[in-house]
């Protein structure tokens, strides 16, 4: 995953009402019970069934680190459906999304004009529109480099240019060299 969408899929985790259950087991029998078996959980993380259903029955507690990270990567993914629609449609359409971000920020402007690039840090409450056209592109399968793109775009339109009050000739902004990015819904 790119670094956009699990700050995207993190902020949308602390809407969870239940907690993601630990143990290896217990994600298995999550994912058995999801999947509706125990060959199609075999399938998904590349494992024999009789693997899985050692995991099920409590014989294997212990996972290699692969497949624990496999594990919990795949249990996050389904976890709470219906909580993650609601948090991601609430941020769409009423509370928008906030971004903290460390990163290089330069934009392309008019000639006469300073475009130099450096380091800022922003903390940003974007608006609904903005929250959308990030989940809508995460839904998709957006790699990280649209997904930046998006983020620049609002930055732009939020910070650089004010909501239309200034720097309306401006044109582009770039997001280079991140060092810190969160969101929070």
């Amino acid at each position: 995953m790119s670094m956009f969408a699990d700050g995207l899929d993190a902020a949308v985790r602390k809407a969870f009402t239940r907690p993601v259950p630990k143990s290896a087991g217990a994600q298995m029998r999550y994912l058995v019970k999801q999947l509706k078996g125990t060959k199609a959980v075999a399938e998904l993380l590349g494992r024999s069934q009789r693997q899985v259903e050692r995991y099920v029955s409590g014989q294997a507690q212990k996972p290699r680190p692969d497949l624990a990270a496999r594990l919990e990567q795949e249990v996050n993914k389904r976890w709470q459906p219906q909580i993650r629609a609601k948090a991601k449609a609430k941020a769409a359409t009423s509370n928008g999304i906030i971004i903290d971000t460390r990163a290089r920020l330069g934009y392309t402007a008019p000639i006469g004009t300073t475009d130099q690039d450096r380091i800022r840090h922003l903390t940003l409450a974007l608006p609904p529109h903005h929250a959308a056209r990030l989940f809508d592109a995460q839904e998709r399968g957006a790699g990280d480099d649209e997904l930046r793109r998006i983020a620049a775009e609002a930055l732009k339109e939020i910070y650089f240019q004010d909501n239309g009050r200034r720097a309306g000739q401006l044109e582009e902004v770039r997001m280079l060299d991140i060092e810190h990015l969160e969101f929070e819904l």
